[in-house]
């Protein structure tokens, strides 16, 4: 077999597994409402895959400098999610979809022009967080009714997943570091959720996991930053792994404070 014929199968595996780790996790968000749902989805379950198998094939100045890409992306997701929340709750898909990823290309933009360094990208993200918390706060609690999966919602976001790693895979030597790892974060989870479940379950209830979602993305941003400077540091496997135990520590402490509230 050919190196190149090797070298494609190898990509089609890899597309392969990232679309059944990202399966799993839709699948489980649909099935435990807004809150929960949204904590699922906001782990690492697109990025996460992507950085593992750059692993093998990058050093670590380049995955430093990806999650430099990915911390950018992140704050520009906060303005993608915030945009579909508020525009969901009286515009239709068509509308609402659009216009998030329009706003989320203009924040792209503007924030790469700036937050050239990591702290730099770290304020950008703390200042749009903050503003996109309390922008989607009062639409976060809407109860949403169980429908049936079917087997094509499957192959959407396995497509969808799939390509993207593909591309990132593919592309990651002519992109660069930071636009590999603004595109390993690219909210394809977020995306999916929207394209599906919007038509479903009308747009206020998918905009719920939106909502809940940003405050779950806080953690990715975190894990971002960490592996920018740990890739370096410590290498670029113990980094990883650190990165996605921030993301897991993130996400379920949210879940219990929001037990706890709720117990309260």
């Amino acid at each position: 077999m050919s190196p190149e014929t090797l070298f494609w199968l190898a990509i089609a595996v890899k597309m392969v597994i990232a679309a059944s780790v990202v399966i799993g996790a839709t699948v489980a968000a649909e099935r435990t409402g807004p809150m929960i749902g949204a904590l699922i989805a906001t782990l690492p379950v697109s990025a996460g895959p992507a950085y593992f198998f750059l692993a093998f094939e990058k050093d670590a100045a380049f995955i430093s400098q990806g999650a430099l890409g990915s911390l950018i992306l992140n704050a520009a997701t906060a303005v993608y999610a915030a945009t579909y929340v508020l525009l969901a709750q009286r515009q239709p898909f068509i509308i609402a979809v659009p216009s998030a990823i329009a706003a989320w290309l203009a924040s792209l933009f503007l924030f790469s022009q700036f937050a050239r360094t990591p702290w730099a990208a770290a304020a950008v993200n703390v200042v749009t967080f903050g503003t996109a918390y309390f922008a989607v706060r009062p639409y976060r609690d809407v109860r949403m009714k169980r429908l049936k999966l079917y087997w094509y919602d499957f192959a959407f976001r396995a497509g969808l997943v799939g390509t993207l790693v593909g591309i990132i895979l593919s592309l990651s030597a002519a992109l660069g570091p930071l636009a590999t790892g603004a595109l390993a974060a690219f909210p394809i989870i977020f995306t999916s959720i929207m394209l599906i479940l919007h038509n479903r379950y009308g747009g206020p209830a998918c905009a719920a996991v939106m909502a809940n979602g940003i405050i779950g993305l806080v953690g990715f941003g975190l894990a971002a930053f960490v592996l920018h400077y740990a890739a370096v540091a410590i290498g670029v496997v113990p980094a990883l792994l650190l990165a996605l135990a921030i993301t897991v520590v993130w996400n379920f402490g949210i879940f219990l404070l929001k037990n706890r509230q709720k117990a309260a």
